[in-house]
């Protein structure tokens, strides 16, 4: 009597696609793993990878279920998939979706998959888990702007507003940035950076829908947004994309400076600098173009506050200090006396 060969127990591939990817755009693993699989398996009909796969040649069946007596024809539970890989067969199973394998019906599949490895009672095939297609760095901003999309559509706070209503979040959105980065708080930086970035899309989005109240503007979005800033960045940084040269960050600033005057073509050095800015800002922003220009300009004189504290701001700039920041500096020092006193402690200097 001779022994048998032990049954080959197959391969049961779990395909994951990103569905922040182009639809069709696999992995060349992914597409060799699908062409030679005895069954390709995918329980949602409606899934973006399917024509693109029956275009390719590639037989797909939907209907898997994962609890043995489910109600459906052709349906597989986790121990038919078991039984279809016996003797060497691979059988791919798609998530449904276009997700990440996040889809309930596959958790739910892995879990019975895991039960039956756990009962040490049937004979387990390989188990892999492949990825079909990868996400890019910034893919995650794909959601924001589904996300963002929705929400205008759907909310009727959201779906309502404009750039001037939402104008005063973008400043309180900015100061808060400005605050966890003083603050030095890495989880709180992220969540600001996060609202910031919101605001940007917030607006891209009204834009898109070209209701504003002002005349004469054209609808964009965010991807205009974005095409803007590439094109902008391309153009300021001729030492990386170009052919120019750049050894120190001065050099960089010359040629920021250099290729702005060539863009804006301005009147003054005080074109383009926002009024609207906290005074300190706006005197060190307009010391700093002086500066730069070579201009000889003397302080304005006058009685008041106000004159001694453009002459400090100015004063800042030229020593390389942001009067803004030093301000607020002190400020939390300050803050930070005043609830001292109010819980009876002493102040340190």
């Amino acid at each position: 009597m001779t022994d048998e060969a032990p049954a080959t127990p197959g391969r049961i591939v779990l395909l994951t696609v990103s569905h922040r990817v182009a639809p069709g755009l696999l992995s060349w693993p992914a597409w060799q793993t699908l062409r030679a699989a005895d069954r390709v398996l995918c329980a949602d009909g409606a899934h973006p990878l399917l024509p693109y796969l029956r275009e390719a040649g590639i037989t797909v069946e939907s209907g898997i279920t994962v609890e043995a007596g489910a109600p459906a024809p052709a349906a597989l539970t986790a121990r038919d998939l078991v039984d279809e890989c016996a003797g060497g067969r691979t059988v791919v199973v798609i998530p449904s979706g276009g997700g990440d394998g996040e889809g309930a019906g596959e958790g739910a599949l892995t879990d019975g998959l895991a039960r039956l490895a756990g009962s040490g009672r049937v004979q387990m095939p390989d188990l892999e888990l492949l990825p079909g297609s990868y996400d890019l760095p910034g893919a995650r901003l794909l959601d924001l702007v589904h996300v963002m999309d929705r929400i205008r559509r759907e909310c009727p706070w959201s779906s309502t507003q404009t750039h001037k209503g939402l104008a005063k979040y973008g400043i309180e959105e900015a100061y808060e940035l400005v605050e966890a980065i003083e603050d030095g708080d890495g989880d709180e930086l992220r969540e600001e950076l996060g609202d910031v970035l919101l605001q940007v899309v917030f607006h891209a989005r009204i834009a898109q829908d070209g209701l504003e109240e002002e005349e004469g503007r054209e609808p964009f979005s965010i991807d205009d947004v974005a095409a803007t800033i590439v094109e902008k960045l391309i153009h300021r940084h001729p030492h990386v994309f170009g052919d120019e040269t750049a050894e120190t960050p001065e050099d960089v600033k010359a040629h920021w400076l250099r290729t702005k005057a060539v863009e804006k073509q301005r009147d003054s050095v005080t074109d383009g600098v926002p009024l609207g800015q906290p005074g300190l800002a706006l005197a060190s922003k307009l010391a700093g173009r002086v500066r730069t220009a070579g201009l000889d300009v003397g302080l304005p004189s006058g009685d008041g506050i106000g004159y001694e504290l453009l002459a400090m701001a100015v004063r800042a700039e030229e020593a390389g200090i942001d009067p803004e920041t030093a301000l607020r500096a002190a400020a939390r020092t300050y803050r930070d006396a005043i609830r001292t006193a109010e819980t009876g402690g002493t102040a340190t200097e």
